[in-house]
């Protein structure tokens, strides 16, 4: 990874609150994601288990994670299971972690080759009653293939099919929802990289330019401050494109009188950033551009206002519908008789903003939380990004930055990055 080294007490406190969920008696196994191809003998980049990544740091393949608080040897309690390094594949592929490397990553002391996994994980097991396994259960989940997590599931059953199995996936929904002060700092650096490629956008964008070429500006201002790149495709998406919500193509000309909605965040240290800001292309909104961004600006701060710890997601989107039917009716685009008379199971609003207002954020972009019926918990990161999209008008708005729900209010991780049309075209001119 390209970023400074991260403090291992993010890792070793994340761990330590995963054991205190564990039943006694038990141990949990988290591996690693695959390599995976592309054509030939190609690969994708690696991306690095989500899960396993929050409790160790480490983002190499073929790793495992061994946790048994209960182990009679003190030493084997935690365990991480690395690729023993290979000269000949490292002159091809490049360096592997050696021992005391991973330690300084992970803060894991007792560190094992995986090639000599299987005598120990033998004994290990039978000291247990319990094992955890990971499983992808975000919600969002939509692909069926047989990953890592599964197939080791399978192998394990076979293996050992007395022993009571666990879902490590409903410790990590809980835990990964509430973020700790340490990963907080991590996700500000993600932000303040993040401030730094829209600043410089903002002097870049004029008419003529192309979308590509503002995403290229944006991923040379990540890289060059050490960011990993992108934490998802960025959306840069002028006129009409602007309501399609995941624009992905960014290859059309930014043309006078046109928004253009720029939707990107940095990736530091395996946690995201997660930006959107709408502005002009000739740098000056018209008076129309400027009373619907102005609506939506409303309706970002609104939702800021109401986004408190123990609101459910379903409940805060609902009460961010009746405020956005209030500022649709003042834009011309509802009248009162299409909010008294409107459908409550797909109601008025929804044909200007047609997507959820707010959703977890860390190392994933779409991070575990609970579900929408379910409080939001106290330390949770969530975006917030309201938008209105009039096809009539060709026009797209979306404004949305990144809140921590602490205690004491919220925290807008976002504050120093500038939002209103004024400080824009002050930006821009």
């Amino acid at each position: 990874m390209k970023n400074l080294p991260l403090d291992s007490q993010l890792f070793v406190k994340n761990r330590a609150r995963f054991v205190a969920k564990m039943q006694p008696q038990s141990i949990a196994i988290i591996n690693s994601n695959d390599e995976l191809p592309t054509n030939g003998d190609a690969l994708y980049k690696f991306k690095q288990n989500s899960d396993l990544y929050w409790l160790t740091g480490i983002d190499q393949e073929d790793t495992m994670l061994v946790l048994f608080p209960d182990n009679p040897d003190p030493k084997y309690r935690e365990v991480l299971v690395l690729v023993r390094p290979n000269e000949l594949k490292e002159k091809w592929d490049g360096h592997r972690l050696r021992k005391d490397e991973a330690f300084a990553v992970s803060g894991i002391s007792t560190v094992v080759w995986l090639d000599s996994l299987d005598a120990l994980l033998q004994q290990w097991v039978n000291d247990a009653s319990n094992i955890y396994l990971n499983s992808n259960e975000n919600n969002r989940k939509s692909s069926h293939i047989a990953v890592r997590d599964y197939r080791y599931a399978q192998e394990m059953k076979l293996r050992y099919p007395l022993h009571n199995y666990l879902r490590a996936a409903v410790i990590f929904k809980e835990l990964r929802a509430v973020k700790t002060p340490e990963e907080v700092k991590v996700m500000q650096e993600a932000v303040d990289i993040t401030e730094k490629a829209f600043r410089r956008v903002l002097k870049f964008i004029k008419p003529g330019v192309w979308e590509h070429e503002i995403q290229a500006e944006i991923v040379h201002e990540f890289l060059r401050n050490r960011s990993a790149g992108e934490a998802y495709g960025s959306i840069i998406a002028s006129g009409d494109r602007a309501r399609t919500l995941h624009y992905i193509y960014n290859n059309e000309e930014c043309k006078d009188g046109e928004l253009i909605l720029m939707d990107f965040g940095a990736e530091y240290g395996g946690y995201n950033a997660d930006l959107t800001r709408t502005v002009p292309v000739n740098g000056k909104f018209t008076d129309r551009q400027r009373q619907v961004y102005n609506a939506c600006l409303h309706l970002h701060n609104y939702a800021k206002g109401i986004l408190r710890p123990g609101i459910t997601i379903a409940k805060y989107h609902e009460m961010v519908g009746v405020e956005a039917g209030k500022e649709f009716v003042k834009l011309g685009l509802l009248t009162e008789a299409d909010i008294k008379n409107q459908d409550p199971e797909s109601p008025a609003y929804r044909k200007y903003l047609y997507h959820g207002i707010s959703h977890h954020l860390g190392v994933d972009v779409h991070d575990l939380g609970p579900s929408f019926h379910k409080p939001i918990p106290e330390g949770a990161v969530m975006t917030v990004e309201p938008g209105i999209y009039i096809e009539e008008e060709k026009m797209g708005i979306r404004i949305e930055n990144n809140i921590w729900l602490t205690a004491s209010g919220n925290v807008d991780l976002f504050k120093n990055i500038p939002v209103t049309a004024e400080e824009i075209e002050a930006l821009m001119k």
